[in-house]
């Protein structure tokens, strides 16, 4: 009787086992990547799929692929809708882990830069984000992503996606980017392959600015530049020279800040990338 018993006992977890293979197998769609704020999630979908994330249309390929993309205080759950192509739709409620953040204080920057109040700054700042928004509003097909990213450039880590900004002792908006401390000269290379939208030698805050789209609208901003290499329209490579670092914009030293948004969502670059190499002696 109790070997009888544990035989079925097996044979219901063998079952259920092979339930959820076939399971996973059969199901229209995969994700891979980190569902926490931040992130950026790689989805595949059968071809021919409609996708949204919390109620936002979202390109998908006609391979099916297809990104969702998670903010800095990204609620914890996200509603991720497909439609199959027969007219059948899966919902999933993603949970989205929360992250913690630092607080930054960076003294010495030039007073002009942390509360501009002339009408000649004012307006460039205007025109600076005009020509942002500009360079992000491109929207094809191209899946240039799928390439994977690598470091633009390395050396320490001076600054993090998140943390809180306090400038001059005045609090001011999050950090959206990872900066690498490096010499001004020091080559930057395409993380990973794209089409230039935006090169820009002096823009108010970011100094020397590029923007790299890498399709679906997922793109690369490149801040602080001493020298561009690379001009609109470009097509680039993964490690092609696309610039130099520099110093230029609201700075107190030298530095790259990558910085990459997924539509309207700004995303941390750090998770995308291989940790940094430790002869870069990484200081947070």
């Amino acid at each position: 009787m109790l070997l009888r018993t544990q035989w079925c006992l097996v044979s219901i977890l063998v079952a259920g086992l092979l339930s959820a293979v076939a399971g996973a197998a059969e199901r229209p769609y995969t994700l891979s990547g980190e569902l926490v704020q931040g992130g950026l999630v790689y989805g595949k979908a059968l071809p021919g799929s409609r996708v949204s994330q919390d109620g936002q249309a979202v390109r998908v390929s006609d391979q099916g692929d297809f990104l969702l993309g998670f903010t800095r205080d990204a609620p914890a759950t996200s509603q991720l809708r497909i439609e199959l192509p027969d007219g059948k739709v899966e919902q999933r409620s993603l949970q989205v882990a929360a992250r913690e953040y630092r607080i930054q204080r960076i003294d010495g920057l030039p007073k002009s830069k942390v509360t501009p109040r002339s009408p000649e700054d004012l307006a460039r700042i205007r025109r600076d984000a005009v020509a942002v928004r500009k360079a992000r509003v491109r929207d094809d097909d191209r899946q240039d992503f799928l390439g994977g990213f690598v470091w633009p450039v390395t050396g320490p880590i001076s600054g993090v996606y998140g943390s809180q900004r306090i400038l001059n002792g005045e609090p001011r908006r999050p950090h959206f980017g990872v900066d690498v401390a490096a010499a001004v000269g020091t080559p930057v290379r395409a993380p990973a392959a794209g089409v230039v939208t935006l090169a820009e030698p002096d823009l108010f805050f970011s100094g020397g600015t590029l923007i790299i789209d890498h399709g679906h609208k997922l793109t690369s901003s490149f801040l602080h530049l001493h020298k561009l290499h690379v001009k609109v329209g470009d097509r680039v490579e993964q490690g092609d020279l696309i610039a130099e670092v520099g110093a230029t914009g609201r700075v107190t030293g030298a530095h790259l800040d990558w910085r990459m948004n997924l539509r309207d969502r700004r995303i941390d670059p750090e998770l995308l990338v291989p940790p940094m190499p430790e002869t870069a002696a990484v200081s947070r």
